[in-house]
């Protein structure tokens, strides 16, 4: 991501932001804003949008949807390394806590649940490295342009 000419994705991508992304979440009127922002970006440009909700409610008809997942224990253990290497002191068990309570939070709440949209294919990292992600994705979109083409 890029703002203002900066790559921002460190900050975007911060335990706090997505902890304050999940708080914000459950408000009517900001959603819908940055939902009609999101859509408005999509209408005028190609995206590759990432969200908890992109799928479901921003963009539900998406040419290519993927439900990004990994177990808690993978996703928490991903976060502490990430910050050990940082130089940031970490307790792994507290991350851990929070990525469950995030989650909990962000598949109950009564706006724009977390769910995978019904035709999105699921791809579960838990045990994939980012080249193995990586590789996945690009064949689920390579097999949708493919057949969009025939």
């Amino acid at each position: 991501m890029i703002l203002n000419g900066e790559n921002v994705n460190a900050y975007i991508r911060a335990e706090e932001v997505g902890i304050m992304a999940s708080n914000t979440s459950i408000y009517p009127d900001v959603r819908a804003k940055l939902t009609a922002l999101q859509q408005k970006l999509a209408q005028t440009s190609n995206v590759i949008m990432d969200g908890r909700d992109i799928g479901t409610c921003v963009l539900p008809d998406a040419q290519v949807k993927i439900y990004l997942t990994a177990e808690v224990s993978a996703r928490a253990k991903r976060r502490y390394d990430e910050l050990i290497q940082k130089g940031v002191e970490a307790d792994y068990q507290q991350i851990e806590a929070d990525i469950k309570e995030r989650d909990y939070r962000d598949m109950h709440r009564e706006i724009a649940p977390l769910k995978q949209a019904e035709d999105a294919i699921l791809v579960d990292s838990s045990d994939m490295d980012i080249e193995q992600v990586l590789t996945a994705i690009r064949e689920i979109y390579e097999r949708a342009v493919l057949k969009e083409t025939e």
